[in-house]
């Protein structure tokens, strides 16, 4: 089935519909927007003169919550110019409009009988054959579509979305009884390749998979924590990214989310239920239900497991939840032994094993709460899925955990996992019992470069589908296709004649180890290969250079070891443009300082959708010297056309440098000057380094030609010199900048204008790149960089001084 989405319908704005809105505009997509008819104006429309007749009463509910939606951070436009592809109306007055629409999204209120009454009305105007789907998180779809027609019934199917839709990566796709399999097919593509997300088939189960595990995982783990008195910050100290989960951890994901929304799916589910075994699990217990009963909610009520207290001077205060006394106490500092023993380890799986096995209250909670999980995981095979990879994928992407449980379960240990846990009374699934009886000692495997998962139904392993159009670095590893490494940087072969390079430090910053793998990699690629790409898996890409080896050497005065140390960096990043194969940058998430630089020099850039990229070295006193500021001197003078005013162009790349202006997005920092035309953007995180991939593969193919340096960039000298002292002396007097930060910008405007030229002039990049090393070494001689450097690598965070 060819099928084309170019408009989409969505039915209803509130928060949820808003967003998804604003997420197909990200993509291209033209959306209208529709909600009710108020039923009056408000005070203040009357005030106005306006009656139910007037447009903008009319509109007034959906515009409302698209601007509150467009207000929140984050943000869910990738650029707020998308903005002028949605289109809004009302119910009333717009519905017949989506005879024209490719896709009719419902995403109202969770009441089983609006949803119907909305239908009826939506067959009346809809063509045959269009797509139509709900966004519900869990009324089942059979009864939704009850007494549709034939066509209407054979094109629709679930669609949830998890918020925010921008951010989190997974699309739940569930068919009807009657869906044509042909519409899932495509769902499950347009998902994945299109808008970016995990998309997971999920049976029409109650909470279907990721809200039925995820919820199960919270409520039963609050009953863990009820019973092992802990109090709120150690169970977010022991829940959040220490194994791989969210930042947000347990309680402060509650407080953002609003503890009710928790508590309606905990209820429905222990509703729903009746057959499940563990169903108990699912009623509220105490620490949970007292602050449901007071509407505590969290953030939307203004107090829930934590509260932030205002006083009269201005000064705020958090407080956390006393759970025996339900009073708020001051935020504790948790300490267990397992956290302190573990803090030199981090790889992720050795970390979970050692903490899991650690004999300690954090060991005993992650042993209680882990095999509970697992056990409760396994037995819902084959209820809500015939596939255990489908729980793994839907646990990690709606509630970005890094490992899933089956996944969780392998990295402790299958078989000693089920000995432990059958000694703490939680009974793996049969099927389990069978799977280790057949000698099958993991629930995941690789072969021949494949990723595999053990199928229950064929008792075989079989390749988890989908995988092999991704390229995943663990799966590189586990297949032996390791070139080369050191403590920082590990080179893979990729297959198809390129090869990729992973760093990996602690934020992925770029240090010694991390050149030497550039170096390495690009003379390999040199000698036997077609080209490199540079990417990794990491929580971002690229914190930036290595701070801790520049402040040792400015705090000994090795201005020499400095210099060769910014000579080899520069040296480095022109060696990614100029070698004699194609170099492909995938950067994602923080992109920053070096990382940028590196991106600035690649032949392209395929870069994540989520990219906050930027030249920030300014907040710790200094200025991008890694090439950073020669490339925007570059850019700045090959996108000269005759007769622009030039100064303007100049002082905007100034600024983004000045101002340490990171992107919000791939867009954003298109616009910025940080992407170019060439360079690409992948929604689907996993694909990025496929893309990545690809892109090297034409570039080699096309006939990769190795660039020459640029002679002929054109600087304004004094001109621009002028106009920048003029700003920074502006600033300076108003207060809006430190005496620091304006002798810092001044090193930066010497550096973009070429020096103290007496007229606007062609130099070379080794001109530049002599400029910023120099204005670079100068300023960390100043006290106050230190001080600034000082800031953010022992308190981690920045000083304005």
């Amino acid at each position: 089935m060819k099928r084309a989405i170019k408009k989409i319908a969505i039915l209803g704005s509130g928060v949820m519909g808003s967003r998804i809105a604003c997420h197909f505009a990200n993509i291209g997509v033209q959306v209208l927007l529709l909600d009710i008819v108020p039923k009056e104006p408000s005070e203040e429309e009357k005030k106005k003169g306006l009656t139910i007749s007037d447009k903008a009463v009319r509109n007034r509910i959906v515009e409302t919550a698209l601007t509150n939606t467009l207000k929140s951070k984050p943000a869910s436009l990738y650029d707020a110019g998308f903005i002028s592809r949605i289109t809004t109306g009302n119910f009333d007055d717009d519905l017949p409009k989506i005879k024209d629409y490719d896709w009719v999204m419902e995403v109202v209120v969770e009441r089983l009988d609006i949803k119907q009454s909305l239908f009826e009305k939506v067959e009346k105007f809809r063509k045959p054959g269009t797509l139509i789907t709900s966004n519900t998180s869990g009324i089942p779809m059979h009864l939704m579509c009850e007494g549709r027609s034939e066509d209407f019934q054979a094109n629709f199917a679930g669609t949830h979305f998890f918020n925010p839709p921008r951010y989190l990566r997974l699309l739940e796709i569930i068919p009807a009884p009657k869906t044509n399999p042909e519409i899932i097919d495509f769902l499950m593509d347009f998902g994945d390749r299109i808008l970016g997300k995990e998309t997971v088939l999920c049976k029409d189960t109650p909470a279907f998979i990721a809200n039925r595990i995820g919820v199960y995982a919270i409520i039963s783990g609050m009953h863990a924590v009820e019973k092992m008195g802990l109090s709120v910050s150690e169970v977010d100290k022991l829940t959040g990214t220490l194994i791989g989960r969210a930042k947000s951890a347990t309680f402060r994901t509650m407080d953002v989310v609003g503890l009710d929304t928790t508590v309606n799916v905990a209820n429905n589910l222990y509703k729903a239920l009746s057959h499940d075994e563990s169903r108990d699990k699912f009623k509220l217990p105490k620490i949970v239900e007292v602050l449901n009963e007071n509407k505590w909610w969290g953030d939307k009520t203004g107090q829930g497991y934590f509260k932030m207290i205002r006083h009269e001077d201005g000064t705020k205060e958090l407080k956390e939840l006393d759970l025996k006394t339900f009073e708020y106490k001051d935020v504790e500092k948790p300490k267990f032994k397992a956290l302190e023993a573990s803090k030199e380890i981090d790889d992720l799986k050795k970390r979970i094993k050692f903490l899991v096995n650690f004999e300690d209250r954090a060991g005993e909670f992650y042993r209680a709460t882990f095999y509970d999980l697992f056990q409760y995981c396994a037995n819902r095979i084959p209820e809500i899925s015939d596939e255990l990879y489908r729980i793994d994928q839907a646990v990690c992407a709606g509630f970005g955990w890094e490992l899933g449980p089956f996944e969780t379960w392998d990295v402790l240990g299958l078989q000693e996992t089920v000995e432990k846990m059958k000694a703490a009374g939680e009974i793996a699934a049969p099927w389990v019992h069978e799977m280790l009886d057949a000698g099958h000692t993991a629930f995941y495997k690789v072969e021949n470069g494949q990723k595999k998962y053990y199928d229950i139904h064929s008792k075989s392993y079989l390749p988890v589908p989908g995988a092999e159009e991704f390229i995943l670095l663990d799966t590189l590893k586990a297949a032996n296709k390791k070139l080369w490494g050191n403590a920082g940087a590990t080179i893979y072969d990729m297959g198809d004649e390129v090869i990729g390079l992973e760093f990996h430090t602690k934020m992925n910053s770029l240090g010694a180890e991390v050149i030497e793998g550039i170096n390495t990699a690009i003379s390999m690629a040199e000698k036997s290969y077609k080209g490199l790409v540079i990417g990794n898996e990491g929580g971002n890409f690229s914190a930036g250079a290595n701070l801790a080896m520049l402040f040792m050497f400015a705090g000994d005065q090795e201005y020499d070891e400095i210099n060769l140390m910014i000579a080899q960096f520069q040296n480095t990043m022109m060696k990614v443009r100029y070698s004699s194969i194609p170099v492909v940058v995938a950067p994602h998430n923080m992109a920053l300082g070096g990382g940028c630089e590196m991106s600035l020099h690649a032949d392209a850039v395929q870069a994540h959708a989520e990219l906050y990229m930027g030249l920030v070295e300014v907040g710790v006193g200094l200025i991008p010297a890694g090439g950073g500021t020669k490339e925007m001197t570059l850019r700045f003078s090959n996108r000269l056309i005759a007769g622009d005013v030039e100064l303007n162009q100049l002082q905007d790349y100034f600024m983004n440098i000045a101002t340490a202006k990171v992107s919000t997005s791939a867009h954003e920092a298109r616009a910025l000057g940080y992407l170019q035309t060439k360079d690409a953007i992948t929604l689907n995180r996993k694909r990025v380094l496929a893309d990545a991939k690809e892109k090297v593969l034409a570039l080699s193919d096309a006939g990769y030609i190795q660039p020459i340096q640029q002679t002929n960039i054109k600087v304004l000298g004094k001109t621009s010199l002028a106009l920048f002292e003029a700003g920074i002396t502006g600033m300076q007097y108003g207060a809006y900048i430190s005496d620091h930060d304006a002798k810092i910008a001044r090193k930066l405007a010497w550096v973009m204008s070429g020096g103290d030229l007496s007229s606007p002039t062609e130099v070379t990049e080794q001109y530049l790149l002599d400029l910023e090393r120099e204005a670079f070494l100068s300023l960390t001689g100043e006290k106050k960089t230190l001080e600034r450097i000082h800031s953010i690598l022992f308190k981690g965070k920045p000083l304005r001084n």
